[in-house]
C-alpha cells in the first residue's frame, strides 16, 4: 500500500501525484497543512515538508525528485518504452535539470507568492488575509519569464526535455496547474505554452488534479476544461 503525504496546492505534491498516476500506482492521500507542524508528521519527516511517500511499513521517501526516482526504480518497468526517466545519462541529466527548474526555481521565483497570498493566508486565518498586490505584481512579472522559457522549449522539442514525454513535463504541468487554479496564467499571451499544456492536461493522470477544489477558494472557470 502506498501513502502520500501532500498539500493540495503544493506543486511538488502535485508532481508526485501525477507521477503516481502515470505509473498507475494508486496511493492513499493524507493532507498536510505546512504551518501546523503536527508531531506525528514530523516523526515521518523531521523537515516538515511534503511530499512524502511511504510504501507499506518501509522508510519514508521524502521530496518530489526522490519520489520520482523511487517510482522509476520500483514502477518504471511497468511503463516499458514509456519510462519517464530516460535511459541515456545525458537525457536523464536534462530531465533532472528541468525538474529542478520547475519544482524549485520557478516556485521560489513566482508560484509560492500566488499560493501564499491567495490561498495560505486565507486558510491560516487571523489578521489580514487579503493578498498583497505588490507581491502579486512581482510574481506575475516573474511568471512571464518561466512561461517564455516553456514556450522556448516547446517550440524546439517534441516534449520539454526532448523527443519523449518525461518527468520534466510533469514538473512543468504541476507548476502551471497550481497557478492556473488561481486564474493567474495569461493564456492568450502564450499560445505555444497553451498548446503544450493542453496535451498534458488531457492525459488521464491529470484528472484527479483537475478535480481538486479548495473550500472557499474555487478554481478558475476554465480550470477543468480540456479545451480552454
Amino acid at each position: 500500500m502506498l501513502l502520500l503525504y501532500h498539500t493540495t496546492m503544493s506543486i511538488p505534491s502535485r508532481f508526485a501525484r501525477l507521477v503516481l498516476a502515470e505509473c498507475k500506482a494508486g496511493a492513499e492521500l493524507s493532507e498536510i497543512l505546512p504551518w501546523e507542524r503536527k508531531e506525528d508528521f514530523l516523526l515521518v519527516n523531521p523537515a516538515g515538508t511534503v511530499p512524502v511517500l511511504r510504501e507499506n511499513d518501509g522508510p519514508p521517501v521524502c521530496g518530489a525528485d526522490v519520489i520520482a526516482e523511487y517510482l522509476d526504480e520500483t514502477r518504471g518497468y511497468a511503463l516499458g518504452a514509456r519510462r519517464l526517466l530516460p535511459d541515456h545519462p545525458n537525457e536523464r541529466a536534462e530531465v533532472r535539470r528541468l525538474m529542478h527548474w520547475f519544482l524549485v526555481k520557478a516556485i521560489d521565483e513566482s508560484a509560492q507568492f500566488f499560493i501564499e497570498e491567495k490561498v495560505y493566508k486565507r486558510q491560516r486565518g487571523g489578521g489580514n488575509s487579503s493578498p498583497d498586490s505588490t507581491i502579486l505584481r512581482a510574481a506575475r512579472a516573474n511568471l512571464r519569464i518561466h512561461l517564455n522559457y516553456i514556450a522556448y522549449l516547446a517550440e524546439r522539442r517534441n516534449w520539454l526535455a526532448g523527443e519523449h514525454f518525461s518527468y520534466a513535463d510533469l514538473a512543468a504541468g504541476a507548476f502551471l496547474s497550481s497557478i492556473d487554479y488561481l486564474g493567474e496564467i495569461p493564456w492568450e499571451d502564450v499560445p505555444v505554452v497553451k498548446d503544450w499544456y493542453q496535451r498534458i492536461k488531457s492525459r488521464p493522470a491529470f484528472r484527479p488534479i483537475l478535480a481538486d477544489s479548495l473550500k472557499g477558494i474555487p478554481p478558475a472557470n476554465h480550470y477543468m476544461d480540456l479545451d480552454f
